[in-house]
């Protein structure tokens, strides 16, 4: 079969080789699937890297998401069959950007019904990490004022619509107009472009000066800074990532002479400590995917030769949604 190999550290366009390897085969507890659609997550890049909290050995098949259909079940695996198709996350070192890969049969969930391959491949990752931010650690509320940085992009598009399927009013940041455009065919109630706008005082202006009562970011660096500076009494800010490159120092200070909080969201652990939180999530979103609440924004559907630019792509900041292959 086919597959990237990153057989050392660096930039996806510089360490990536196209192989032909084995199949591999499924282990105790572990499917094998013919991948439907791949997802590109930032975190891939990191990975690729060396920058990432997670470091398969060398050599590895890297791409973390997908969508499947189950080939083979390993030993003591129920629930699946051959044929049926799933959405989860890689086993690596057997990842998903190749034409099979492994995944841990705990992690594997069945499609929605409602969305094709490539917009189930990344459904997982983007509406159960907002799910979790937005109502897991911060209990956003109907009528309450969500600011989403980062508002066109992966995990910022699906907390655009998550945020409005809860009922609240949603003001999203971009960068610039083509995906100011985006965040508005969202849902996003209020739009700022970064390069023309302080979002501060849109945000100030927007709610007659209370600020924002959450905030999602998954940008940091100044984004994550200037947010303090109108978020809302007893506001919430999530911490999702730090895709700017730059990780904030917080000052305790402002935080509480401002009585607002700082919730840090690893989704990652809950698969690891709250499975079962995890299996109703998906179940929650699944229906508001078959209600048409939400709809992943796939913006390209790239082959499996597309891999290695798209990833440098995407670590630039210049993409929109969420970047599928489909070998």
């Amino acid at each position: 079969m086919k597959a990237w190999q990153a057989s050392r550290l660096g930039e996806p366009e510089d360490v990536l080789e196209l192989a032909e390897v084995p199949r591999p085969v499924a282990g105790p507890g572990q499917l094998v699937v013919r991948v439907r659609a791949a997802a590109a997550n930032f975190f891939d890049a990191l990975m690729i890297q060396g920058n990432y909290q997670v470091r398969p050995p060398l050599p590895f098949t890297p791409g973390s998401e997908l969508c499947g259909e189950v080939v083979e079940l390993g030993r003591d695996v129920a629930g699946f069959a051959p044929g049926d198709r799933v959405i989860g996350s890689a086993a690596l070192p057997y990842g998903a950007f190749a034409e099979y890969a492994v995944m841990g049969a705990p992690g594997a969930f069945s499609a929605p019904a409602a969305l094709d391959d490539a917009e189930a491949a990344p459904f997982l990752v983007t509406y159960q990490t907002g799910w979790f931010g937005l109502h897991r650690r911060a209990h956003l509320v109907a009528g309450e004022t969500l600011l989403v940085h980062a508002a066109a992009g992966g995990v910022g598009s699906g907390a655009v619509q998550l945020g409005k399927a809860a009922g609240a009013r949603v003001i999203g940041v971009v960068g610039g107009q083509e995906k100011a455009a985006v965040a508005r065919e969202l849902g996003a109630d209020v739009v700022v472009d970064r390069y023309a706008e302080d979002f501060v005082a849109v945000v100030k202006e927007a709610t007659g000066g209370r600020g924002a009562d959450v905030v999602y970011d998954p940008v940091g660096g100044d984004a994550y800074a200037r947010s303090t500076k109108c978020i809302a009494f007893e506001g919430r800010i999530v911490v999702v990532g730090f895709t700017s490159g730059t990780i904030p120092t917080t000052a305790l200070n402002h935080a509480l002479v401002k009585n607002y909080s700082i919730l840090g969201l690893h989704w990652g652990l809950y698969a690891r400590v709250d499975p079962e939180s995890v299996a109703d999530c998906h179940a929650e979103l699944t229906r508001l995917a078959d209600a048409g609440l939400i709809r992943t924004l796939v913006s390209e559907r790239l082959p499996l030769s597309g891999v290695p630019d798209a990833l440098r792509r995407l670590g630039a900041g210049s993409t929109t949604g969420r970047i599928v292959f489909q070998p």
